[in-house]
């Protein structure tokens, strides 16, 4: 496969402080890769290495010529009082076509209802984003990042804060884009339940050590428990995979 963006041995930190260091992975085409480890554990600092805002402290990070990136945040970034209707935020992600000072034109608008669409917000365009649930304004973010046409959609923990349904709908709508338009995705989550039934590739960051590959290799009770110090149990519930903490008390009470 085709290898859209590589680290190579790179440290990340701020200042003269490391934060992360020899980070060695790539991001290739079409693929759906999970990062997933605790608050804290430097997964926005990756990101925030990727999208070139974060220059490394150490080693390369290249980017495949043409390679263009669509960048959710977290929710939690974007002030909701702002008098912005939806259609208006997901215009935002035009600006680079636009140009500085210029309106968004005919097409822009029709590209922005054609991302709506594809989230299942067409019907919202002119609702004010401070008014949507989180699912939605969710959505609206995930279609903003659309519009660009990125070559790969790179998202911040887009279901923190969200329900038990609109998690669900949310990771299975950008798995839907995943398998739909062979979009290559790379996702950052500190809830590993969630992500694991959903990526191809997981990597887990613990105590600033990557640990990245298939989920069949890496979701292993030996391989948790080795990372993670304490016993670890993978179970199997409705198809879905569960990563459980083993109890260390009398009786072997497992605890989430």
């Amino acid at each position: 496969m085709t290898d859209l963006v590589r680290f190579e041995k790179v440290s990340l930190g701020y200042g003269r402080r490391q934060l992360l260091g020899d980070l060695t992975f790539r991001v290739t085409a079409g693929n759906f890769l999970g990062l997933v480890g605790p608050n804290g554990s430097g997964k926005t600092t990756i990101l925030r290495a990727l999208l070139g805002t974060l220059p490394p402290l150490g080693g390369t990070i290249e980017i495949a010529p043409g390679v263009s990136f669509g960048y959710v945040p977290q929710r939690e970034q974007i002030d909701s009082r702002y008098p912005l209707q939806v259609l208006d935020v997901v215009l935002m992600g035009r600006y680079h076509r636009v140009g500085l000072g210029r309106r968004p034109g005919r097409s822009d608008r029709a590209a922005a209802m054609g991302a709506l669409e594809r989230v299942g917000m067409a019907g919202m365009a002119t609702r004010h984003i401070g008014g949507l649930s989180g699912g939605q304004a969710q959505r609206a973010l995930l279609a903003r990042a659309l519009v660009g046409d990125p070559s790969v959609l790179v998202l911040d923990e887009p279901t923190n804060g969200l329900d038990l349904v609109a998690t669900t709908q949310i990771l299975g709508l950008i798995r839907e884009l995943h398998e739909q338009d062979r979009l290559t995705v790379l996702m950052v989550s500190h809830a590993l339940n969630e992500v694991a039934n959903y990526v191809d590739q997981i990597g887990l960051l613990v105590n600033g050590v990557l640990r990245l590959g298939p989920v069949d290799e890496v979701l292993t009770e030996r391989s948790l428990s080795e990372l993670y110090g304490i016993p670890v149990e993978v179970a199997s519930f409705a198809g879905h995979r569960i990563v459980l903490a083993r109890g260390h008390q009398r009786g072997g009470a497992g605890h989430g």
